[in-house]
């Protein structure tokens, strides 16, 4: 059975997503967004508690507020951290990303990622979890599904009762409409979401309750 814990961390209330089998050690850590050295010591409390030690990090996209704490975590954890290529550069344009000024230029980001594109399997601490290319947030946003346990990993691609943001550094809205319509609600209803931000849902909840999917906000079609 796959047990998750949510963390929520620094000011923009990023949703830490901590995954694990029972009777497994092993871990996986999803959006490490700690700023600070207080969320590394709850990860850390919480591992030694549960006997867990991690063994990958997955990236949603490469908004700031989502990797802020993967280098904590990297000097503490000799473990790889999956993230689409596409959003190498978002993370890099730190300051674009995070409509800031130049103080979050410290934030550490030239650690190495592993690529992964759509429709890998990765497989991180026992479990295997697809990877489902979800443009429109960033360019290089991803959200990672398991069939086996029913669980979606939805990033700022999806929320409860709203979608991600298109007004950032690679953002668009047609795209983003588009990943949530043919990519996510084509899932099965019974799906559990966990999103980057905010309040579990399900995939049956958005589909029915969503109000930026009525079916009046959709992508806009070419005009020839």
């Amino acid at each position: 059975m796959l047990h998750s814990r949510i963390f929520t961390f620094n000011p923009l209330g990023t949703n830490c997503v901590v995954l694990w089998t029972g009777g497994q050690h092993a871990c996986t850590v999803v959006d490490p967004g700690m700023s600070s050295q207080d969320g590394m010591d709850q990860l850390q409390s919480f591992f030694q508690s549960h006997g867990l030690t991690p063994d990958a990090i997955l990236l949603t996209h490469g908004h700031f507020d989502h990797f802020w704490g993967v280098a904590k975590l990297l000097a503490v954890y000799d473990v790889p951290v999956y993230l689409h290529p596409l959003d190498i550069d978002t993370m890099n344009n730190v300051t674009g990303s995070a409509h800031a000024t130049s103080s979050f230029s410290f934030l550490q980001h030239d650690f190495k990622t592993v690529d992964i594109a759509d429709g890998d399997v990765i497989t991180t601490a026992g479990t295997a979890w697809k990877v489902i290319h979800t443009p429109g947030h960033s360019r290089g946003g991803v959200c990672y599904y398991s069939e086996e346990n029913s669980l979606l990993l939805s990033g700022d691609t999806l929320f409860a009762g709203s979608i991600g943001r298109t007004d950032l550094y690679g953002g668009d809205y047609d795209d983003l409409m588009t990943s949530i319509k043919e990519r996510l609600l084509n899932l099965p209803g019974e799906t559990d979401v966990i999103p980057g931000h905010g309040q579990p849902t399900s995939i049956a909840r958005e589909g029915m309750y969503n109000p930026f999917l009525e079916p009046f906000n959709e992508p806009l079609q070419d005009v020839e």
